[in-house]
């Protein structure tokens, strides 16, 4: 069995978690591209979104995680029962969760699904790698929102899909790996070949926000459609 050493060290994050909705029992943010999660094993990696969070609701606890790369819409709960009951939520795929992105390359259809299943391989950390025999069941689905070509500061024109990413699973970086499958990855993704065409080298960020989270509240049981535009 490999042992997966994990070498990542996080640059600091500036930017502010901006707090969106909050009551008695959750919290909803909008996360900053560039910062972690939750604090790594690592010292140096301690500073996250509940790092951070902790200190003004203590006892607050993540009920789903977004990529390092990843801005956006994150539901936090600020205590265990309340945590319990959003992650049987998210459990039972009840949960909505709609991304946006800028891929590189043109779609050629504007829509389709994607349904590959993913594994984890100690040997590629920390890569996943689609795998049929291995992997788990993962289905994303996307829609094409537009097509356009963007000049770099190099002078080199970049052909971009703007998409809209619908993942049915929750899978370790379902939707990075799933873009990649499709041929077209999503730009500024150091992973999955989104820094590899001219030109994206020099993208600032991973092109992939949370823009969308439906989920029913645990307390007074209505619908929460939660939304928060692209920055990019």
């Amino acid at each position: 069995m490999s042992t997966i050493i994990d070498t990542f060290i996080a640059p600091p994050c500036h930017s502010e978690i901006e707090t969106l909705y909050q009551d008695d029992h959750l919290v909803l943010i909008n996360k900053p591209a560039g910062l972690l999660s939750l604090s790594g094993k690592n010292p140096q990696n301690l500073d996250s979104v509940h790092h951070r969070l902790v200190k003004t609701f203590p006892g607050c606890t993540l009920v789903h995680r977004l990529d390092f790369g990843t801005s956006g819409l994150m539901v936090v709960a600020l205590n265990k029962a309340i945590n319990a009951a959003l992650c049987q939520q998210f459990s039972q795929r009840t949960v909505t969760k709609v991304y946006s992105a800028l891929l590189c390359g043109h779609l050629s259809d504007d829509e389709g699904v994607i349904d590959a299943a993913i594994a984890k391989d100690p040997a590629l950390f920390p890569l996943m790698s689609i795998c049929a025999i291995t992997g788990k069941p993962a289905r994303s689905h996307y829609q094409v929102v537009e097509r356009f070509y963007r000049e770099q500061d190099d002078g080199t024109v970049l052909p971009l899909t703007r998409v809209q990413l619908t993942p049915e699973t929750g899978r370790t970086h379902q939707l990075r790996i799933h873009c990649q499958q499709l041929g077209h990855p999503i730009l500024g993704c150091d992973l999955y070949g989104g820094r590899l065409l001219p030109g994206t080298e020099q993208t600032p960020r991973l092109m992939l926000h949370a823009s969308e989270l439906h989920f029913v509240h645990p307390i007074s049981e209505k619908l929460i459609t939660a939304r928060n535009a692209s920055p990019f």
